[in-house]
């Protein structure tokens, strides 16, 4: 079959999709034919390298992709042949405190694919029973193929971690973004108001277009500064703040009193200045979240297989030209996901 493939860590000119064996799933493991996969900003970092993890090269990257069941383990009950599913990457041990809490996400030995083990942009993948979600027929190859990562994990920020309510305002950074886009649906269907930023007319209309209700163009005007004027001093109850770097004071400072800050990650850096006074004087929450639960996941995917999320597509690329979707995360090209497809099935 074809993969797509690194042999060491780089720019996206190591991307290679190469012939490599079919796998062969474990006993509680399903094959699949992949229809549709998904690029992530951790496919890139993967590819560039994060400090502690060790891949074992080549390696194939993806964390996410849907497609149809092919084989499956002597052990596994919950799919058979020709069964529709999507990837869900975030794999447990199962035995862990948090594991036995319902907290898998939490999980001491947590891994994701894609990330930790091998991935699944390639014509076929075997992955954990347990890390599959049913797709219902109707569902398009290129939506099942994308939604995964991000809309869970974005759920899990903001109904599980930031406890949103029908009265609480939110600011979302980096709105043009998978993990942003994401949030501001789940945040236009659960909350009351919705502020989002991004860095050119384009994304704010379409971060408009996902449910918010005013855009601010943070290359402009200083986001905390416009946040507090259009809420008359106050602020919002929640920020959603994957970025960090040097606008995370701005984040802290967009809070009403008691607000929240949830964030996944640190795009811009993971080191930022914080304003200590501020969190206490404000009585502030920062929370941390990754990924999600299985349930979590099954909430926010039953949302999206209903239409009431749409993961938006930026290109669909085949997937020997996997280099150029990178590229094209990396430049910050446009807004929504970059999907690829096995040339097998364009």
């Amino acid at each position: 079959m074809k993969s797509v493939q690194f042999h060491g860590h780089g720019g996206h000119d190591v991307i290679q999709y190469d012939e490599i064996p079919d796998p062969t799933p474990g006993a509680d493991e399903v094959k699949i034919d992949v229809k549709a996969a998904a690029l992530n900003h951790l496919d890139v970092w993967t590819r560039r390298g994060m400090p502690g993890i060790d891949l074992e090269m080549p390696h194939t990257p993806g964390s996410d992709a849907a497609g149809v069941v092919v084989e499956a383990g002597e052990n596994v009950e919950r799919f058979e042949q020709n069964d529709r599913v999507a990837v869900s990457a975030g794999v447990a041990c199962g035995r862990c405190e948090f594991c036995r809490d319902g907290e898998e996400s939490m999980c001491v030995r947590y891994q994701i694919i894609g990330e930790h083990r091998p991935g699944v942009h390639a014509e076929y993948a075997t992955v954990p029973a347990d890390n599959l979600v049913p797709v219902p027929e109707g569902v398009d190859w290129a939506v099942a193929g994308s939604a995964s990562l991000v809309f869970q994990t974005a759920w899990r920020m903001l109904v599980t971690r930031a406890d949103l309510s029908p009265t609480d305002s939110v600011l979302v950074l980096g709105a043009s973004g998978g993990v942003g886009h994401a949030a501001v649906q789940i945040a236009d269907h659960v909350a009351d108001e919705v502020y989002a930023t991004a860095s050119s007319e384009e994304k704010l209309g379409y971060a408009a277009d996902c449910g918010a209700d005013h855009v601010i163009d943070y290359t402009e005007t200083n986001y905390a500064d416009e946040i507090r004027e259009l809420t008359g001093k106050r602020g919002v109850d929640v920020v959603v703040d994957h970025v960090a770097g040097e606008s995370w004071s701005d984040s802290l400072a967009s809070l009403a009193k008691g607000g929240k800050l949830v964030t996944c990650g640190a795009t811009a850096g993971g080191q930022p200045h914080t304003d200590v006074n501020r969190i206490f004087w404000n009585q502030l929450s920062v929370l941390g979240s990754t990924m999600a639960t299985p349930g979590e996941a099954d909430d926010a995917l039953s949302l999206v297989w209903d239409g009431t999320f749409e993961p938006r597509i930026r290109e669909v690329v085949p997937m020997s030209e996997a280099a150029r979707g990178h590229e094209m995360l990396e430049n910050r090209e446009g807004f929504g996901k970059v999907v690829l497809k096995p040339d097998s099935e364009l």
